[in-house]
């Protein structure tokens, strides 16, 4: 009787992960998001496809951007319109500077948890000191 009931929790477990596994979302779906941002002229960042300007990933996730800057009403002197930085990250890689157009870049979202500000370090126009956006790494939520 005992080998009968160990063959039926066998059966039953292993329907269960079956199971479990055909639900499941595969993790690469996740992390194969492409973040369309447009840097606007209007000295504001869109995340298409948001509501908010946020980009919500799991920590330590490769972040694929597509960002597209449109030149506003001033820019540097090295032609770039608009930058993508967060300072705490910027030896990381999260310094972009931005020239007018489109370009696509690959980021190693923070190890550590947390939201993470966003903004623009180039001089853009009269809304530049504004013109902010958020990274947030789960586990928590952001609004």
């Amino acid at each position: 009787m005992r080998i009968k009931t160990t063959a039926v929790f066998t059966v039953i477990l292993l329907s269960l992960l079956a199971l479990g596994q055909a639900f499941s979302k595969p993790a690469s779906a996740a992390d194969d998001k492409l973040w369309e941002v447009v840097a606007t002229k209007d000295q504001t960042f869109v995340v298409k496809g948001e509501k908010k300007p946020v980009i919500a990933v799991k920590a330590g996730q490769a972040v694929r951007l597509r960002i597209t800057a449109e030149k506003a009403a001033e820019m540097a002197k090295d032609g770039s319109v608009h930058s993508f930085t967060i300072k705490q990250l910027a030896d990381q890689g999260w310094n972009i500077r931005l020239k007018e157009g489109t370009q696509d870049y690959t980021l190693t979202a923070p190890s550590k948890p947390g939201e993470y500000a966003i903004e623009c370090a180039v001089k853009c126009g009269p809304g530049h000191a504004d013109q902010r956006m958020k990274l947030c790494s789960h586990a928590i939520i952001c609004f």
